[in-house]
């Protein structure tokens, strides 16, 4: 444990209950093996199945900037690989509040760019990622933009935490119906992430940002969700600056039901439409 994890004993105990409760195993036939990217640990999954016609994908997980890692988030990902038939790595990118904003963004650009120095085609990279690893996909991608860097083939996000000022009208709309989430409990994770910043920044909150040039776009989010506005009003600004997004939600579901997978039968439609979208994507014609 690090000197800034002994300083913050409580969310050392948050992470572990988190990573009890969200940890599921890797299919079978998803091989996967640790190692570093961007200067970040991760963790890389390879389908059996795997097409190396369909390029790479980077997955950054969620946990609202706080909880996490890929290993939490190891199950839900080796299915998308697995479906998808993709070659994946989820990024352990460094977490609030020992390291706060824009600490994930830049281990976000950091691990982007590894990939495109490494030789990765851009047009055979795609990005993806859950609740507020949503957020970050959208936000390493502008960032990639204003360093000059090409955009991926395309990004799927699920349930994605894009507003940190807390302003969409779901918020206190589904906050009743939301088995997962608080108002307060949402808060508290803007304040562990932000601190003192401006939550307007787009880097924090991309939903407000310009979104022009951003790649095709996913976003999947159920309706029984506080972050309902975030996914939606995502889609409609990215429509409205020209991005190729589709939206797709799921009635009377919950925050990131895709964990769900084997369970719950829309959390497989869910999946299996977000591997269709990458593959697709990943294989367009050049």
């Amino acid at each position: 444990m690090t000197r800034e994890q002994r300083h913050h004993p409580g969310t050392q105990t948050e992470r572990r209950g988190f990573a009890e409760v969200m940890t599921r195993p890797v299919p079978d036939d998803v091989t996967t093996r640790t190692t570093t990217l961007g200067g970040r640990p991760a963790l890389e999954f390879v389908p059996a199945a795997a097409d190396a016609r369909r390029g790479r994908l980077l997955y950054l997980h969620g946990g609202g900037y706080v909880l996490g890692s890929p290993h939490t988030h190891a199950g839900l990902v080796g299915e998308l690989a697995r479906r998808a038939r993709i070659r994946t790595t989820s990024l352990e990118y460094r977490l609030a509040p020992e390291h706060p904003f824009p600490a994930a963004v830049e281990d976000g650009l950091a691990a982007y760019r590894a990939l495109l120095d490494g030789g990765t085609d851009p047009r055979e990279l795609a990005l993806a990622g859950d609740s507020a690893g949503g957020g970050l996909a959208i936000a390493t991608l502008l960032a990639a933009r204003e360093a000059g860097l090409p955009q991926p083939a395309a990004v799927a996000v699920m349930s994605p935490w894009t507003d940190l000022t807390l302003s969409g009208d779901s918020i206190s709309s589904k906050e009743e119906i939301d088995p997962v989430f608080t108002a307060d409990r949402v808060r508290t994770f803007a304040d562990r992430y932000l601190g003192d910043r401006d939550r307007t920044h787009p880097l924090a909150s991309p939903v407000l940002a310009d979104l022009t040039g951003l790649p095709p776009m996913l976003v999947q989010v159920g309706s029984y969700e506080m972050l309902l506005d975030d996914a939606v009003r995502l889609a409609g600004r990215a429509g409205a600056a020209d991005v190729d997004v589709t939206l797709q939600v799921w009635p009377r579901a919950p925050h990131v039901f895709q964990h769900q997978y084997g369970h719950l039968d829309a959390a497989d439609a869910a999946l299996d439409r977000a591997a269709r979208f990458l593959a697709a994507r990943l294989e367009a014609p050049r």
